[in-house]
């Protein structure tokens, strides 16, 4: 009998002064059994970093043809395409042809290895936006989690400052090409 998922419920305090989005996020986003709290974290910023009204987890994991989170048209063409962690370059080539904008939020364990591997590829995908996550501030947001996740977010001058649990936490957001979609 397979694992069930765990559910946490998110709530997040967004400021994100760089692009002058101010919300009060309210998320419910499950966790597959194989999913690791890390990539779990990473799920959380991603939805931070790039959210719009209509922006949505799908099933990822347990769907291999959708990624972490989209925003779809009224047309249920997909807008936004978003992928966390180190896929491969051909998934995210794919996804520049069908969508109107794509990002990457990397983070892992393997990412020196990935870009060393695999950045080249993505060079010249106008409609690409790549954002590194320092892995050491995925591992600290993931020591705190909690199926109750309260985070306050702020964003301003290429820096995510975090609190969580009494403690503030930052991270430079390393981002390559396609700032502009942000």
């Amino acid at each position: 009998m397979a694992l069930p998922s765990t559910i946490y419920r998110a709530s997040i305090q967004l400021s994100d002064v760089d692009r002058g989005v101010y919300e009060s996020l309210q998320a419910t986003v499950a966790c597959h059994p194989s999913e690791t709290a890390e990539r779990l974290v990473a799920r959380l910023l991603a939805y931070a970093l790039f959210f719009e009204p209509d922006l949505a987890f799908t099933k990822g994991i347990g769907a291999g043809d959708e990624p972490d989170l989209w925003l779809k048209g009224a047309d249920g063409r997909v807008l936004l395409w978003i992928e966390v962690g180190l896929p491969e370059p051909e998934r995210l080539i794919k996804a520049s042809r069908h969508c109107e904008r794509v990002a990457l939020v990397a983070a892992g364990r393997a990412l020196p290895a990935w870009e060393r591997l695999h950045l080249a590829k993505l060079e010249g995908i106008a409609n690409l936006a790549l954002i590194r996550i320092d892995q050491q501030f995925i591992g600290r947001l993931a020591s705190h989690l909690e199926r109750s996740i309260n985070w306050s977010v702020t964003i301003t001058e290429g820096t995510l400052y975090l609190t969580v649990a009494g403690e503030t936490l930052e991270t430079p957001l390393q981002s390559s090409r396609g700032e502009e979609n942000l």
